[in-house]
């Protein structure tokens, strides 16, 4: 039997405000709720919005309940309950001026035991909106729409509902969180990243940097990801200029819209910190690097993990972690390769907690090493994105790499998105 809806009504809710927050860009409702609730606001209006969109519902129904009555006819019974739910949370905002008290206390308890989540959480919040990237809680993405950063509340009750199934990689040290902004344009990024490192140096002064040129980017990475048939795919399933079956950003945005499989315009990843073994007593601190050939260490009782180190291809790594999708016994299943704004991301935050540059792999000591970025590919060229620390040059270069050519001082460094 289908549930009865939840729909705007004269006694029960206030169907001129909830016209009124949604239809205007900016709206007199939301200026009457208290600052504080201004980004919860934002988020459940873009949300509701979306999924007006993607179901062909008028915006303008959202009002009159007769029109969205009509208008919700043939939703199914999971996107009727959806709906219901947002509009729900919504109403009780503009009634109430502050969002709808849920219990996450069970998912935020079980979160902070295991993965100190509260305090990486706020600390990337903080470099996300230092940095520009972050504005009134969301980010610009390259298709001109705003998307509201997950909260930490969403962010953990999905850690929570999926506790079972990542308990092994929980056990192999998949800690560390990352919140990368997946949908803002590659270029605006890169520029971010360069500041980032200038404004670095200004507070350090003894960090070794070419302030004139802090980042070199091979010709392939510019506009890679705009126009009509970008440079660009992400999560191909091969390296191949036809059947790649990857995805443009554009794509993955469109697909990630009302989906609650997906954070829309964000990537969530867990890795490996670098200071593995102590994550159950100190929180997460960087990220582990790619060790060179017969250097890793194995991590995880339930299933040990041996890193995957240096000296692979592409194209051997990109096949290890597709064939540990479908293998529960692999040391590597649920695991992904990272793309260029996640290495961006997770260089800018591995500088600030722990001083050191990310992939210096040419280091005196020669433990570290590149980085592949396999979770994207340059179709037209048929070359692999890869990032490293220049320690003799001073400066970030992102590059790419023949899918089929073999390095020793050249890895991969995998993640589990969340």
């Amino acid at each position: 039997m289908r549930m009865t809806f939840f729909r705007p009504s004269p006694e029960s809710s206030h169907p001129e405000a909830l016209h009124e927050a949604v239809m205007d860009s900016v709206s007199s409702v939301r200026d009457s709720i208290p600052e504080q609730y201004h980004t919860h606001f934002d988020t459940l209006r873009q949300e509701i919005i979306d999924f007006t969109k993607a179901h062909g519902i008028p915006r303008e129904s959202l009002g009159k309940p007769d029109l969205l009555r009509e208008a919700t006819k043939k939703l199914s019974t999971p996107d009727l309950e959806r709906l219901a739910l947002l509009l729900e949370r919504f109403e009780y905002l503009l009634k109430n001026g502050e969002p709808k008290k849920e219990d996450h206390t069970e998912a935020l308890e079980y979160t902070e035991k295991y993965y100190h989540l509260k305090e990486q959480y706020d600390s990337q919040v903080e470099l996300l909106e230092q940095v520009g990237i972050l504005k009134e809680g969301a980010l610009l993405g390259i298709d001109g729409k705003k998307y509201p950063i997950p909260t930490l509340e969403q962010i953990a009750s999905r850690l929570f509902e999926r506790h079972e199934e990542l308990s092994t990689k929980h056990d192999q040290g998949f800690t560390k969180l990352l919140l990368v902004p997946f949908g803002m344009s590659l270029d605006v990024l890169q520029e971010v990243l360069k500041q980032f490192l200038l404004d670095y140096k200004k507070k350090n002064p003894d960090f070794d940097l070419d302030t004139d040129n802090p980042l070199y980017t091979s010709e392939e990475y510019q506009g890679a990801d705009d126009g009509d048939f970008p440079k660009l795919v992400y999560y191909p399933q091969s390296f191949d200029k036809k059947n790649h079956q990857g995805k443009t950003k554009i794509q993955i945005l469109e697909k990630q819209e009302d989906n609650q499989d997906f954070f829309p315009g964000w990537t969530i990843h867990l890795l490996q910190p670098s200071n593995q073994g102590t994550q159950d007593t100190k929180t997460p601190q960087g990220f582990a690097f790619i060790p060179r050939k017969g250097q890793g260490i194995s991590e995880g009782d339930f299933i040990p993990r041996l890193p995957l180190q240096a000296g692979k291809t592409e194209e051997e790594y990109l096949s290890i972690l597709k064939d540990a999708k479908e293998d529960k016994g692999s040391p590597y299943h649920h695991e992904s390769s990272l793309t260029p704004e996640d290495w961006i991301m997770a260089f800018m935050l591995h500088l600030e907690e722990t001083g050191r540059p990310l992939d210096n792999a040419y280091n005196h000591v020669f433990t570290e090493s590149v980085s592949y970025l396999a979770g994207a590919f340059f179709r037209s060229s048929i070359l692999v994105p890869y990032a490293y620390w220049s320690h003799d040059f001073r400066k970030i270069l992102l590059n790419t790499h023949a899918p089929h050519s073999r390095n020793w001082n050249t890895g991969l460094r995998s993640s589990v998105i969340v």
